[in-house]
């Protein structure tokens, strides 16, 4: 698996979501743009899919064995501003119950710059359940 490729695909994608929500639904070129993101988001997951559903398997099983698995995409957040470690992940990612914070909103995120899953619960934890090496 070339990790650098995988995160360029990450960071692509994250950029046309951003660009997508920049934009009202009358505008010329939502159309256009939603397209491309769609056709990001279906090479990644054609290309990374396979590996990265294997890798959420395995932290779904240790974090949140209740909470079902997704595509990978589903999991990245809507801007790259919540890898800048200041921000919080809040309302991004898949929501998902887990043991460790019962009864808590705590959703995964996967997000590049380095390639991770973050496990964001409420306004105040994020912590790294997975890195890609």
């Amino acid at each position: 698996m070339n990790i650098a490729e995988l995160n360029t695909s990450l960071v692509s994608i994250i950029e046309k979501k951003a660009e997508l929500s920049k934009l009202s639904y009358n505008d010329e070129r939502y159309d256009e743009v939603e397209e491309e993101l769609h056709d990001l988001e279906d090479d990644f997951n054609e290309t990374y899919g396979d590996y990265l559903e294997e890798v959420l398997e395995e932290v779904h099983e240790r974090i949140c064995p209740d909470s079902d698995v997704l595509l990978p995409t589903a999991y990245l957040p809507s801007n790259l501003l919540g890898n800048t470690g200041g921000e919080t992940f809040k309302g991004e990612g898949v929501w998902v119950d887990t043991d460790e914070y019962p009864n808590k909103e705590s959703r995964l995120v996967l997000v590049p710059n380095p390639t991770r899953l973050i496990l964001s619960v409420g306004n105040t934890i994020k912590k790294e359940v997975w890195k890609a090496e």
